[in-house]
This record gives C-alpha cells, structure tokens and sequence, in this order.
C-alpha cells in the first residue's frame, strides 16, 4: 500500500518534468490594442487556430491594451523580457523599436519566397527596416473618396472633374463641398506625394521644405480661399457632421470613418482623383499597416511564428476580412469569391494601387508635432506655406540630430 502510494507521488512530481523534457504544453500570449469587430475576428481566429492545434500543446491566448496605451506597453515591457510572445504593431514604431533594441525579433530565417509573395509587396515593404523583415503583414489602411451618391451621381476622377462638381451642388449646399480633416498631416500627405512631395530624402534627412510639398500647400490654400470647396475651419467631428446633414456631398477619410455615417446616408467609395495641376498625377494617400511581430525575448520563437504565419495567412485573412472588416495584407484573398464581391473592401484594395507605405524609420516619430503646428500656421494665414515649411524642417532635423547624439 505504501510503496504504491510512493509510485503515485513519485509520477504525480515527475510528469511536468517530463511535459517540459518533451515539450511540454507551451501557451502562446499575444497581446492586440482591438475593439469591437476587429476583436471578435481575431478570437475567432485564435480560436480556430488552438482547435487546430489541439493535439500539438500549444495554445494562444490573448491580452487586449488599451489603444492609447498599446505602443508604451510594448516599449516598457518587451525589452525586459516580461512582455508577450506576439503582437500586433502599427509600422510608424518599426524602426524605433529595432534602434533601441530587444523589441522585435527578425523573421527572415522563417521566410521564403513563396511567403514574401502572398503579400501585397507594398505591405512586406512597411514592414521592412534596413533590408530585414520584422513582422508579418497582418492588415492595411488607406483614405479614398467617400460621397453621398445623392448628391453626386458620378464620382469625380481628377481634380478638374471635382471643382466642376463642386459648383454644380453648391447652390443646395452653401460653400462646402469637400470635407476632411486637411490640417491633419496624414490627410494632406495624400495631395503631398500627388506633386513628388517627400519628408525624408535619402539618409533618412528630413526633407519637410521641399518646392513639391510648397506646391501641394499651395493648391490647398486654393481649396480654401479661392474655390471654397473646403470649410475654413476642418476637424474629424465637423467632417462627421456636414456628410451626414447632407451640407457634404464628399470626404477623404478611411474605413474607420464608415461607421459614423448615418443610416439614412447612400454612399459610395471611389479613388481618389488625379491631380491636374500635378501633371495628372494621382493623390497618393498613406498606406498604413499593422504588423504581426515576435517579439525577441520570446523563448518560442518557433511556435510563435507558426501563428503569426496562421494569423496573416489564408485562414486568418478571410475572417479578419469578414468578422474583423479589415482590408488583409494577404493579396490572394482577394480572390476568394466571398471576399471579391465586398464592395467597401474592394474600394480600399483599389485605392492601395496608388498608396505609398507611410514612412517607417525612428524619425517619422519627429514630424507630427512641427508639421501639426506648419499646417495651422499655413492655413489660419499666420505663415506663408514656404516659410512654415522652413521653419517645420528646423524643428526637425535638430530634433533628429539629438537623436542620433543619443544611440
């Protein structure tokens, strides 16, 4: 009786040495900053994925963060080695997190040819630094043309089809055609990179005062002032509210603006235009994209890429195209009958043609703030757009020079 209860005890503290010889069962933390639908799609692809796996001994389990806290989390955590195994990142810290180091662990030991070339390449490329790969493409975001098709019949192709539009609704909708929140720098680096404008040259050397981006502050102005197809004074709320009054018949915003339209309100999504006074070119808006990282103290390293690989791949992308409303970085999916006939997901993925990935170096960080504050100056009058731009570029390459100082 006494040797056998010896056995029991003896197998009840020696099976976890085995599970860890052989193993053992490994749980996966994965931390995201989502909310609503593209929180339920991701747990139902961590669901998916962990039946999938059920015999294997690996689970996933997720931590939402607070958006607004998500980016210093990782900051803080990660390095120390007390942070997850995943997470899902925006591209703008990309290069700050390689630079001060232990953060992201680089994937190009995982990848082949064939898995490079499942993305769209603009989407691999954001998610590129210095020649190597630090997270898999999870997702993309951009701004196109959104109208009232009550008001518009035809969405216009180039700017020269969209004054004309303009002044033919004018007489029912006072002075505001157009509405997007301009001084916001995101929102103008679309009519930016329609003229060849630029914030960084080669370097990277901040590049903020370039003749291009003048030229494209110019043409705003003109928006403003002269053919008054813009409100004097824009913001995300007055862009909310003039759209869905009807005293707009168009905006420039992305998907996360589809969910404040009011019921009421027939829209469309459209590209959008070319540029006439840029030679025909088009706007060419920044493309956004999230990422899905391993982060570099993780100890399964291994495990970890196989879901990030699940995550970004054919399974992942079809339900986080249609339970989280994402536009996948995975370009095949687009083929999926299912997915082709989405028409608001289709308008993005047109609009991602003419996209450029928004710039991913540790000094992108450094422009918001001189350029936020370039931006009002310009159009409140205070500053001619040529001497904001100066006066943003020297706030910027000194706030670049102490950076490089530091590392």
């Amino acid at each position: 009786m006494r040797r056998g209860f010896l056995s029991l005890l003896l197998l009840w503290l020696t099976t976890p040495l085995l599970a860890w010889a052989q193993g053992g069962p490994t749980e996966l933390q994965v931390w995201h900053g989502y909310r609503a639908a593209e929180r339920a799609g991701l747990e139902k692809v961590v669901a998916a994925y962990n039946a999938a796996k059920g015999g294997s001994g690996v689970k996933v389990a997720l931590r939402a963060i607070p958006s607004d806290a998500f980016t210093d989390k990782i900051t803080a955590t990660v390095p120390r080695g007390v942070g997850p195994d995943i997470f899902i990142f925006p591209q703008d810290r990309l290069g700050g997190w390689v630079e001060s180091g232990n953060t992201l662990e680089p994937l190009d030991f995982f990848l082949d040819d064939a898995v490079k070339k499942r993305f769209i390449p603009s989407t691999l490329e954001a998610m590129t630094y210095r020649g190597s790969v630090y997270g898999l493409p999870l997702n993309f975001k951009v701004i196109t043309l959104i109208y009232n098709k009550k008001l518009v019949a035809r969405p216009p192709k180039t700017t020269g089809e969209l004054l004309a539009a303009c002044k033919k609704a004018a007489p029912a909708q006072g002075s505001t055609c157009l509405v997007y929140p301009y001084t916001d720098f995101y929102y103008h680096a679309a009519l930016m990179n329609a003229f060849g404008g630029r914030v960084f040259d080669p370097g990277p050397t901040p590049r903020l005062d370039a003749p291009e981006n003048v030229k494209a502050m110019e043409l705003l102005l003109r928006w403003v002032d002269k053919d008054r197809i813009l409100p004097p004074e824009p913001s995300t709320v007055l862009t909310t509210s003039l759209f869905n009054a009807g005293q707009a018949s168009m905006v420039f915003s992305g998907p996360w603006f589809l969910g404040e339209i009011a019921p009421e309100i027939d829209y469309g999504l459209a590209p959008l235009p070319t540029v006439d006074e840029a030679g025909g070119k088009p706007m060419r808006p920044w493309m956004t994209v999230e990422g899905v990282a391993v982060a570099a103290p993780s100890k399964n390293k291994e495990a970890a890429f196989d879901f990030v690989s699940y995550l970004t791949g054919p399974e992942g992308a079809k339900i986080m195209a249609q339970v989280g409303r994402q536009n996948p970085a995975f370009e095949p999916i687009y083929k999926d009958p299912e997915i082709a006939k989405d028409a608001t997901l289709a308008a993005f993925r047109t609009q991602a043609e003419t996209a450029v990935p928004m710039p991913n170096v540790a000094e992108m960080t450094m422009l918001w703030s001189p350029m936020t504050s370039a931006m009002n100056a310009i159009t409140r009058k205070a500053s001619s757009p040529k001497t904001a731009l100066q006066e943003a570029q020297k706030a910027v390459r000194k706030d670049v020079a102490s950076l490089r100082r530091k590392r």
